[in-house]
């Protein structure tokens, strides 16, 4: 059997590094905003050392940002993958990866919907609404029609785009 690390400990986990978290960036929003003036960092660092200890104090906080962490952990690896194979493909040699306009607003767009779906999945609302959306009488033919919307409209976004916008 193998022995736990520090770093496994229950300890560290549950607390140490949760508030750490809070801590770090707490205080790195006090200090960017100057909320309490100019050079006030023990104001800041007892502020956010309050802080970190009441969100430690709590289960719930702590569940929602050990998952949205977890999310992070794999978000981050899926979008360099993606990074990294685009690369490949659409680099310039001299001017290194360049995200056409489209291709950033598409991420931003889907960037956005998975943040917001972490967060439902973290806060533990998904099963709700998930069975709101997705389990009621109607709920498979709206979604039918509105992807089918949704698709009518790109493409006629796209074929207004690549004609120029132009009403003849």
């Amino acid at each position: 059997m193998a022995n736990d690390t520090i770093f496994q400990n229950w300890i560290f986990k549950d607390y140490i590094l949760p508030f750490l978290l809070v801590f770090v960036l707490v205080f790195a929003v006090l200090e960017r905003t100057k909320l309490f003036g100019e050079e006030k960092r023990q104001l800041n660092a007892i502020t956010a050392f309050v802080i970190g200890l009441i969100v430690v104090g709590f289960l719930f906080p702590k569940e929602v940002m050990s998952n949205m962490v977890l999310f992070l952990s794999v978000a981050l690896v899926i979008l360099f993958v993606f990074l990294l194979l685009y690369g490949f493909v659409a680099s310039d040699k001299k001017e290194g990866l360049q995200l056409g306009k489209g291709l950033k607003i598409g991420l931003g767009i889907i960037i956005g919907i998975a943040v917001i779906l972490a967060v439902i999945w973290a806060t533990g609302v998904n099963t709700s609404i998930f069975d709101i959306l997705f389990k009621q009488t109607w709920s498979e033919e709206f979604w039918t029609n509105f992807v089918f919307v949704l698709v009518f409209v790109f493409v006629v976004a796209w074929v207004y785009k690549s004609a120029g916008g132009k009403k003849e």
